[in-house]
């Protein structure tokens, strides 16, 4: 019961980001609507608005990847894998998740950390616009990777369980 409790903590952490980040969608579509309608009604394209998509559209993409980790909506091969009993999917989590994506998450985070670290040292800004929320920015690579290994880790221990009992939890 404690293990399911914990897991379950684990997921809360993956569901809310996951709620809050979604979010960003709508400030990500009203700058391009209004990139769009200026550039095509009006001729008037701002140097602007490619930055801010991109550094919306990143944050909106890397944040959610705990919560669609959390609902197994990433890819994987599923006509294989439901082919296999409950206990066989349980081991190959935990042989998967061990070998490729702990290990993975891991470097992506030491390096993730080495490149923010390295742009909050020099200021950066961005090239054509030169705003000054670079560093902000690519905090999101370290944050989004320790938000992977949390749900990597409830992952994990469900995998486990599946493996040893032949249950889901």
């Amino acid at each position: 019961m404690q293990l399911t409790t914990f897991t379950k903590g684990l997921d809360t952490v993956s569901e809310w980001t996951g709620r809050i980040f979604m979010w960003l969608i709508i400030p990500l579509t009203i700058v391009v609507v209004y990139e769009v309608i200026s550039t095509k009604l009006f001729n008037v394209p701002h140097i602007w608005a490619p930055e801010i998509t991109a550094y919306l559209y990143g944050p909106y993409f890397m944040l959610v990847a705990a919560y669609t980790l959390l609902y197994k909506a990433h890819v994987s091969i599923d006509i294989i894998y439901n082919k296999f009993s409950p206990r066989v999917r349980g081991t190959l989590d935990c042989i998967t998740y061990l070998i490729f994506f702990f290990p993975f998450c891991i470097i992506i985070l030491q390096q993730g950390w080495i490149y923010t670290a390295t742009s909050w040292a020099m200021h950066e800004t961005s090239g054509s616009a030169e705003l000054p929320i670079v560093p902000q920015i690519k905090m999101v690579i370290p944050i989004t990777f320790a938000l992977l290994l949390i749900q990597g880790l409830s992952n994990l221990i469900k995998g486990f369980t599946q493996a040893i009992t032949g249950r889901e939890i």
